[in-house]
């Protein structure tokens, strides 16, 4: 049975945004490295469309020139540190 323009519209729209939700996980995850990079003054080591993508979802900012982590990245980061049972 073929599919309708409808299926395949909608089969193309989960796709990507499953592309955006595992982008969007692959940039969490590297987080804390980015952070590390940027307080060694190694920014250049990052990626220019990760930085993009940090920037558009509010995770790092432009401040005088140089990178800086925002306060939701600063959340994001501490989300992803394992939590130590009490």
């Amino acid at each position: 049975m073929a599919s309708t323009p409808q299926q395949q519209q909608q089969t193309r729209a989960a796709l990507k945004a499953a592309d955006v939700a595992e982008r969007r996980e692959r940039l969490r995850r590297g987080l804390p490295a980015v952070v590390e990079l940027l307080q060694s003054r190694q920014a250049d080591r990052i990626d220019d469309s990760d930085i993009d993508a940090y920037v558009s979802l509010n995770w790092l900012e432009w401040h005088g020139g140089g990178l800086r982590l925002t306060i939701t990245g600063r959340n994001v980061c501490a989300q992803s540190l394992p939590t130590v049972a009490a």
